[in-house]
């Protein structure tokens, strides 16, 4: 896998990484299960489709064992939630991690121990600038 590769997954493909990051290998029929679980109407073929399009893309492995296919996530779990973060930084906020982070905070019914918790970190960061 490339180093630099900036995988961009849409929703669905999200979706499926999530299922196969938390528990893969997973076969189309797990991963069917699970995602039919949040969602009505999902059919099984859809699933095979999305994974043989994100196999193409480079999104997953597939192996083979017997007649069953076991599919896996290349891309980490981390490597993604960079990506998308740089890019929602990137185009909703003009760059700014601060802006989101601070919208973030006002809008979420941020609690007590969050803020605490922000709090501790904002301290630490202080520690290490003037330690």
């Amino acid at each position: 896998m490339k180093k630099d590769k900036n995988y961009q997954p849409t929703e669905p493909e999200l979706e499926i990484l999530q299922v196969l990051w938390a528990n893969e290998p997973c076969t189309v029929r797990f991963i069917f299960e699970q995602l039919s679980q949040q969602k009505e109407n999902l059919g099984y073929t859809t699933i095979l489709v999305q994974l043989q399009r994100m196999t193409k893309k480079a999104m997953v492995s597939r192996s083979k064992e017997g007649k069953t296919h076991y599919y896996s996530a290349i891309p980490k779990e981390s490597e993604i939630q960079e990506n998308l973060f740089k890019r929602l930084v990137k185009t909703a906020y003009k760059g700014s991690a601060l802006n989101l982070a601070l919208h973030a905070l006002g809008q979420a019914g941020t609690s007590d121990e969050e803020l605490k918790a922000v709090q501790q970190w904002l301290d630490q960061q202080k520690d290490k600038n003037n330690g």
